[in-house]
């Protein structure tokens, strides 16, 4: 997959301390990866780089909205999202992303790619579980809803559930009980 070049920082020509970055990203951007599981995307990307004397620190906030569709449903509905990641670039013998917040570049490297780590901290900052906000407070009228609650188990009432769920020979051994 060829870097995006919107998404490519050179770090070289900056001077020592901080620098602002801002991307405006939408589905196209998600196209890329080949990710469809947003239906549109609206999500702003504030990214401050911190160019230190022997490293970078580099500080993503994303927020914004994503429409997906819900997990129970399957009605789209618009997520919020928001989300901030660090990341230390390092400078050092060969090229390693082994771990999850620090990125080794060789000596001599001269621009930094972020597209892959705006990428992940958006699409981690969608909930594991996406449920429409209609559910919860019960205005949303959808058919799929009146079918499960159509096929949702019936809770008995407490009177009825104690006399068929209890053995009846265990009727005897509360009367010991009672017998005091």
């Amino acid at each position: 997959m060829k870097p995006l070049k919107m998404y490519t920082i050179p770090f070289v020509g900056l001077k020592i301390g901080k620098h602002h970055f801002e991307y405006e990203i939408d589905n196209t951007f998600f196209e890329y990866f080949e990710f469809d599981d947003f239906n549109n995307a609206q999500l702003k990307v504030a990214l401050t780089l911190d160019k230190k004397s022997a490293h970078l620190e580099l500080h993503f906030d994303i927020s914004g909205v994503v429409n997906v569709n819900c997990d129970s449903t399957n009605e789209p509905y618009d997520q919020p999202i928001s989300n901030t990641f660090d990341l230390v670039v390092k400078f050092g013998d060969e090229y390693n992303d082994d771990y999850v917040d620090i990125l080794m570049v060789p000596h001599g490297t001269f621009e930094v790619n972020v597209q892959q780590y705006i990428y992940e901290t958006a699409v981690l900052g969608v909930p594991a579980k996406r449920m429409h906000p209609g559910i919860e407070d019960g205005t949303l009228d959808s058919e799929i809803l009146k079918k499960l609650e159509e096929l949702s188990p019936k809770e008995k009432d407490d009177k009825d559930k104690d006399s068929e769920d209890i053995d009846p020979r265990w009727n005897t051994l509360k009367k010991l009980l009672t017998d005091k």
